[in-house]
């Protein structure tokens, strides 16, 4: 099973570090070398919000490559993932396969990483003790 999450890892980590990529190439002006949706790009502007996003999507990427701070990296990405499939559910469908796929090993991996997120779902979480 470990080799499964492992893939699931690569291929969650290559997606978004493409994609992340992929849109400092748009920013910067030069033509996308991955498939690009008209429609999302014209909704992150040109500005700072497609920068952020975009630069979170590489360091998610990375971090999901080099199998490190995985549980973090997955909390992070789940607002990401929530609204590209959004997106691609109700403005623009082009690339909601892609989004699908997305959507579907980010649960995977949030299914096989439960137990890190345990404390997160306390009501009453414990104060730590100096």
């Amino acid at each position: 099973m470990n080799v499964w999450i492992r893939i699931a890892e690569l291929l969650l980590g290559i997606i978004f570090l493409g994609a992340g990529l992929n849109g400092y190439v748009v920013l910067f002006g030069f033509e996308a070398f991955a498939p690009t949706s008209p429609a999302a790009m014209e909704f992150l502007g040109e500005g700072y919000f497609l920068a952020l996003e975009k630069g979170v999507e590489i360091i998610a990427g990375i971090l999901l490559l080099i199998r490190r701070f995985v549980p973090l990296t997955l909390i992070v990405l789940a607002s990401i993932i929530v609204n590209i499939l959004a997106f691609h559910l109700f403005v623009d469908s082009d690339l909601l396969a892609l989004a699908l796929v997305v959507t579907v090993l980010e649960g995977i991996l949030v299914w096989f990483y439960h137990e890190s997120f345990k404390g997160l779902l306390e009501s009453k979480p414990k104060v730590a003790k100096n």
